[in-house]
């Protein structure tokens, strides 16, 4: 007796969902068209599925431990040639929804109504990346009709039932099968899936509510963002005719500063310092998002020593702040004059 918990690899308190989810994943892996597909298994895994997926046949399985069908001989689907379709055992006939049962398994789905992605490049400076930006840009798409919006009709007409089919938008067609009875759907041609046609066409888009125009978009660039990072706009991309937009990605380009660096939320640069100045310290201005800084360098620091600017950052949060890191870097005398060598000679003789 074949153990269809078994065979779908879930146990015997599997919800509907699972189940069905189990029957993807194993039809995928041994459908006959697949390379390493295995028939045999393939037959097993959907003659399974096709009595734990119904309710009134899986309650009989569970009570009896097998399915009859319509008063046969017990066995379930033994002998069953699926190669020449005679319906699933004694005469029983299944239907499946091909799009409902597979899913992305076997990428035969109903592709859902929705518009063109739309993808576009900007540019920023590094302060922009920083602190955010405001842009507006023109886009040419395929846009909801601005003359009907959207409803394809003409201006003063209605919108009326299709009749090709009868108004659900979609048109659904029976086969068999070595499943059984396959119902799918496609998308009535005829609306684009709405249900509804134009009495008389919007002369500005010919009744598809849809056309090719020019929009400008605001673009709200965050601050702190990053180099090649992508923005999403939802509904933004392309419209569809009886369904929704499509999305707008932005991708960031930052222009780079000769000053800064980013280390994440913190800001590097880099501070060059005379040999006097290091050796006597002192009060040095730097340069930061803000404007003009001045910082307190210590005598005797050391080349390479990192003086932090606290506040000075990359925005993150609400109201938080990474700091800006000054690199001291010392600039070595190549040659000295004969009055410095001298002091340098003194200053070396003092054992300094």
């Amino acid at each position: 007796m074949k153990d269809y918990y078994d065979i779908l690899g879930v146990p015997k308190t599997a919800s509907e969902d699972d189940i069905k989810k189990a029957f993807r994943k194993l039809a995928h892996k041994y459908h006959p068209d697949k390379k390493g597909g295995d028939e045999q298994k393939f037959k097993e895994v959907s003659e399974a599925y096709a009595v734990l997926s119904d309710k009134k046949k899986r309650g009989e399985y569970d009570l009896r431990g097998t399915f009859t069908g319509a008063g046969g001989a017990q066995g379930g689907f033994g002998g069953f040639d699926f190669s020449q379709f005679q319906g699933f055992g004694n005469g029983q006939q299944f239907e499946f929804d091909l799009g409902d049962i597979f899913g992305d398994a076997f990428g035969q789905t109903r592709a859902a109504r929705r518009g063109r992605d739309v993808s576009i490049d900007i540019e920023l400076t590094f302060r922009e990346s920083v602190f955010g930006a405001d842009r507006r840009v023109l886009i040419s798409k395929l846009a909801t009709c601005s003359v009907c919006g959207g409803s394809g009709a003409k201006k003063g007409s209605k919108v009326v039932a299709c009749t090709s089919c009868n108004g659900r938008g979609e048109i659904r067609e029976t086969r068999n099968s070595i499943f059984g009875t396959v119902t799918t759907a496609r998308t009535c041609p005829r609306c684009n899936g709405r249900g509804q046609v134009p009495e008389q066409p919007c002369d500005g888009c010919a009744g598809a509510g849809v056309r090719k125009q020019q929009e400008e978009i605001r673009i709200v660039v965050p601050a702190g963002v990053s180099d090649g990072e992508m923005i999403r706009m939802p509904g933004r991309g392309e419209a569809h005719t009886g369904g929704s937009a499509g999305d707008l990605y932005v991708k960031l380009h930052v222009k780079p500063d000769a000053r800064f660096q980013r280390e994440g939320n913190n800001l590097a640069s880099v501070l060059q310092l005379k040999l006097t100045d290091v050796l006597l310290g002192g009060d040095f201005t730097v340069p930061t998002l803000d404007g003009d800084e001045t910082v307190r360098v210590p005598a005797g620091v050391a080349h390479g020593e990192v003086i932090r600017v606290r506040g000075k950052g990359v925005p993150h949060g609400r109201t938080s702040r990474g700091d800006l890191l000054v690199q001291v870097r010392i600039d070595m005398p190549k040659r000295l004059s004969r009055t410095a060598k001298e002091l340098v000679e003194r200053l070396r003789a003092e054992g300094l």
